[in-house]
C-alpha cells in the first residue's frame, strides 16, 4: 500500500470503513439500498493529539465507532471517515 498523503490534525483519525455485509447469515443477498452503514473500520492515519489528551489508537488498529460518527471524505480516489478519537468506542 502506498503512503497516504493526508495527515489529520490534533485528535482526529482517518478510518477506512469495513465493507458492508453482502449476505445475511442464512444466505439471503442484501441489496445496496438495504445495506447498513458499517460501524467498524481500520485506522489509516492519526493526528498528533492534544497536549492534554494523547492519541491512544495506532495506525492499523481495527476499531468500532458510532453509527453517525465522522465525516465522509474521498482521498486519492478512496472513501474514508475522518472523526475525533472520542467518537471511537473501542479497539477490536
Amino acid at each position: 500500500m502506498s503512503k497516504l498523503s493526508f495527515k489529520p490534525l490534533a485528535d482526529r483519525v482517518l478510518v477506512e470503513p469495513a465493507a458492508a455485509e453482502e449476505k445475511t447469515a442464512s444466505g439471503i443477498i442484501i441489496p445496496d439500498t438495504a445495506k447498513e452503514k458499517p460501524q467498524q473500520g481500520k485506522i489509516v492515519a492519526i493526528g498528533t493529539g492534544t497536549k492534554d489528551e494523547p492519541i491512544v489508537v495506532k495506525v492499523g488498529d481495527k476499531v468500532l465507532y458510532g453509527k453517525y460518527s465522522g465525516t465522509e471524505v474521498t482521498i486519492e480516489g478512496k472513501d474514508y471517515l475522518i472523526m475525533k478519537e472520542s467518537d471511537i468506542y473501542g479497539i477490536v
